[in-house]
């Protein structure tokens, strides 16, 4: 089902990669073509790094002519089947192996990255919005459980979260997806989500973020894990895109530990899938290369060993179930899987990215500033619609 051991050579040939700039998405993928280069003497990978903020918005084709393995964020499918900027990997993979990566999924991961039949890409990494705590400074049965705990926890200074827009536009998904809301819906007159939800969602979300600190509002997920961990006063965090590395030992000045996300109107939130995937361009130089690191590399006996070992959160469901990754890692794959695996997919159609680059902004200011919220969803269904013709 994975990969084995071949006696190939690849004399002389040298890939250009590129990634996201945490040890999460970095180390973790340079130890990995490290090794598969020793079992394969000639072969290397140069991989580049970029920030959060370019890996959730620089425009793939822009990376797809200059590289030839890619790291992506899912809601890029839609376009990458559209445009043939990435190679469609249900073409090149053993459909034994695309049936193990799919049977061994973390949630809707591995079927993120098919749009209309194109696997534009294979989950190398899992992720979704899971509750954090600081175990040094809260015990396990002061924890929040549900949205009003979280409320009267934050009265006390003590809850943070990541706030920047493209996390709150998460953020807005997820309570509207769990309070029964239609989202993105045709039936619905091409809005955003029903009215009635969506000013309720609002108007919860303003309330949390009055109670928490301004910095919020400068926290992305990595920001938000390094305020967390560090000596400040705040203990917990309901929900963040999970980073496995701060529940590790040596990481971080605190250990953090992670638990399933809480729970919103009588239901476990269904936070917003995150992730990342690895592609291959369609101006790939070396094919047949290529699709061979990328089946050492989605191999759950390197997911679960190397991969994460240096660092990566993995992608593959026999990571998150084995004994010793959990052992390592505060439990976090086994104390966390029920939340992945309830994770909601957002949109990826082609024009989805232009919705989520500039939605965000309009979340942001309603949550911050308060105003109207008709009026702010008003904004939200323009954009939607508009980026329906991208």
């Amino acid at each position: 089902m994975g990969y084995e051991k071949g006696t190939e050579t690849y004399m002389g040939t040298t890939l250009k990669g590129i990634t996201w700039n945490h040890s999460r998405g970095y180390s973790s993928i340079v130890a990995v073509t490290q090794r598969f280069a020793e079992l394969h003497p000639g072969f290397d990978i140069h991989w580049e790094k970029r920030s959060l903020s370019e890996f959730e918005s620089k425009p793939i084709e822009q990376l797809a002519y200059e590289y030839d393995l890619l790291v992506i964020d899912h809601p890029w499918a839609g376009f990458a089947a559209r445009h043939n900027v990435l190679l469609p990997l249900q073409s090149l993979l053993p459909d034994s192996f695309l049936a193990d990566q799919a049977e061994n999924s973390v949630g809707p991961s591995h079927r993120s990255y098919d749009f209309d039949g194109f696997q534009s890409a294979l989950a190398i990494d899992a992720a979704s919005p899971v509750a954090v705590h600081r175990p040094d400074k809260i015990s396990p049965d002061d924890l929040p459980r549900t949205f009003d705990d979280v409320l009267e926890l934050a009265k006390s200074g003590s809850v943070i979260y990541a706030a920047t827009p493209t996390y709150l536009l998460m953020d807005f998904y997820a309570f509207c997806n769990t309070a029964g809301g239609s989202l993105f819906s045709e039936e619905n007159n091409l809005r955003v989500v029903d009215r009635e939800t969506g000013v309720a969602v609002l108007e919860d979300m303003r309330k949390l973020a009055s109670l928490c600190p301004r910095d919020i509002f400068r926290y992305d997920t990595i920001a938000l894990h390094e305020a967390l961990c560090s000596s400040g006063t705040a203990v917990y965090c309901p929900f963040v895109y999970g980073y496995v590395n701060y529940s590790r030992r040596g990481y971080a000045p605190h250990l953090l530990k992670a638990t399933d996300i809480i729970r919103y109107r009588g239901k476990m939130m269904t936070g917003v899938l995150g992730g990342t995937g690895l592609a291959v361009s369609s101006g790939c130089r070396h094919v047949e290369e290529a699709v061979s690191f990328v089946l050492y590399a989605l191999d759950p006996e390197t997911q679960r060993t190397i991969y994460f070992d240096a660092g990566g959160q993995p992608g593959h469901r026999r990571a998150w179930l084995d004994e010793e990754c959990n052992r390592q890692s505060l439990d976090f794959f086994k104390d966390t899987l029920a939340t992945l695996d309830a994770s909601y997919l957002r949109p990826r159609y082609s024009g989805y990215l232009y919705f989520q680059d500039h939605a965000g902004i309009v979340i942001r200011d309603y949550v911050r500033d308060g105003g109207d919220p008709v009026k702010a969803l008003d904004r939200l269904d323009c954009m939607y619609r508009d980026s329906l013709n991208l």
